[in-house]
């Protein structure tokens, strides 16, 4: 059996991208898929804790908010899937912690049975995500606090808002039409790319359109949600139709013009290089997490993704990160490519050892440093 590849972008070969609408500041793009394959299904199981606390390993877990799973099933004989009803299967364990309900689950993707996997959308990128970047020093450097030597940068923390707090997008999917053959959807916020979300088959997307309005965004889109989208137009040349194979083409021409914009406007994420990195393999399919190319020029993204043997994406969705966060990713990636040395790196980045200080102080991790460094940071700006 053919298994699906490790990819270095994000592409939506596959998909056509339908024209746009606008509600105030959000600009839906729905994402069409024309044969969508019957041997994968997503399908969402409702959770009703006021937080959830997940097992990732050993003694470290992730605590947030989890509105909802998704539960992946597949066949490996090409043969249709039948998308059952998820609120109607139940797993984890309630703790009675008044007045929160609190839930444990174990892992972000786990295996329930021979051809189904349940996943905690986005939060499986998130964990990956701070995993990835927020480990702290592994060479007690004379610079380090105590705090950051036998701790780390523990706990790890970012701050999210849900799609409840951006303004007009409740109403825009409440009114927005869903196409026929729509799987997917580019979701953007003052035409800023805040979400990118596609799934299997039309069935399943329908039955998924509002729990956009339940994931997570970066705190900036809370903000961009007060402005007003652009207004695009692409108009036809009258001039040119005499007939209707001329209207026919005209109209061809007119959507793979808009096609190709909304491309563009998402450009920060599509065609754009990734970290991906395996997390579960379904028989032909492949579910992996991934982070975009750092960029302090560019927005920045993580997500996870499914694709098939083709290398087609059948899941997707992705979370902004702002630039509060891409800021502070950067120095920790920087400090670990220099194994956590401030004077190298402080080298590398063109500044002083006591503008590096300066510049982790403000991206809020001070506490990793001593605090002699830190006041002679201080008096150098004196």
């Amino acid at each position: 059996m053919k298994k699906a590849p490790l990819i270095e972008k994000i592409s939506l070969k596959g998909l056509v991208i339908a024209p746009s609408q606008v509600w105030g500041a959000i600009r839906l793009v729905p994402l069409l898929r024309e044969k969508p394959r019957q041997d994968l299904r997503l399908f969402k199981r409702e959770y009703d804790s006021d937080i959830t606390l997940v097992s990732v390993k050993n003694n470290l877990h992730y605590i947030s908010y989890i509105p909802h799973g998704l539960v992946l099933t597949w066949s490996d004989d090409n043969l249709p899937i039948a998308a059952i009803g998820g609120q109607l299967i139940h797993e984890g364990k309630k703790i009675a912690c008044n007045p929160l309900q609190v839930k444990i689950l174990h892992r972000m993707a786990k295996r329930e049975e021979k051809n189904r996997l349940r996943l905690l959308p986005l939060h499986l990128a998130m964990e990956g995500f701070l995993s990835m970047f927020f480990s702290g020093p592994t060479i007690a450097w004379k610079e380090y606090s105590k705090q950051a030597l036998s701790q780390g940068l523990s706990p790890r923390v970012e701050s999210s808002i849900t799609g409840f707090a951006i303004a007009h997008l409740e109403n825009a999917l409440r009114v927005f039409e869903i196409h026929e053959h729509q799987v997917g959807v580019l979701l953007f916020v003052s035409d800023i790319l805040a979400s990118a979300f596609i799934l299997p088959t039309p069935d399943d997307y329908r039955l998924l359109h509002t729990s956009l309005l339940e994931d997570f965004y970066g705190e900036t889109f809370y903000y961009y949600g007060r402005g007003i989208a652009s207004h695009l137009e692409v108009k036809i040349d009258e001039s040119t139709i005499h007939n209707l194979a001329d209207l026919k083409q005209a109209l061809a021409q007119m959507h793979s013009e808009w096609a190709s914009f909304q491309g563009f406007m998402a450009g920060d994420l599509l065609n754009r290089g990734i970290q991906s990195k395996r997390v579960y393999t379904a028989g032909k399919f492949s579910l992996q997490r991934f982070i975009t190319d750092l960029s302090l020029t560019q927005n920045n993204y993580i997500g996870e993704f499914i694709i098939d043997e083709s290398a087609e994406l059948q899941y997707l969705k992705i979370y902004g990160l702002s630039n509060a966060q891409t800021k502070r990713i950067y120095l920790l990636q920087k400090l670990a490519a220099n194994n956590w040395n401030f004077e190298y790196t402080a080298y590398q980045e063109g500044n002083t050892l006591e503008e590096l200080v300066d510049r982790i102080e403000k991206a809020g991790f001070g506490y990793l440093i001593n605090n002699q460094l830190r006041e002679k940071s201080r008096k150098s700006k004196r």
